[in-house]
């Protein structure tokens, strides 16, 4: 089911504005977060506008940027 586009894109709308707030509040670029996970930028792009469903690798490579957990990202917790 993750790995269909249409049925996730509302459903996980939290962890796409997690995304673009963690990087927004940092100071990155999609380019550097896409270059760090070693990513095209405009699939990165994608992950924050819920166009395309965060991997397991990816979701993890993210928490560790960000030094925060997956389920903050994926908006299961506040904190």
């Amino acid at each position: 089911m993750w790995h269909n586009v249409k049925y996730m894109k509302k459903e996980n709308k939290k962890y796409c504005e997690r995304l673009i707030e963690l990087r927004k509040e940092r100071g990155y670029t999609q380019k550097y977060v896409a270059e760090y996970l070693q990513i095209d930028r405009s699939n990165y792009s994608k992950y924050e506008l819920g166009k395309l469903a965060l991997s397991i690798e990816i979701l993890v490579e993210l928490s560790k940027l960000y030094s925060v957990s997956t389920d903050y990202i994926l908006g299961l917790t506040d904190y």
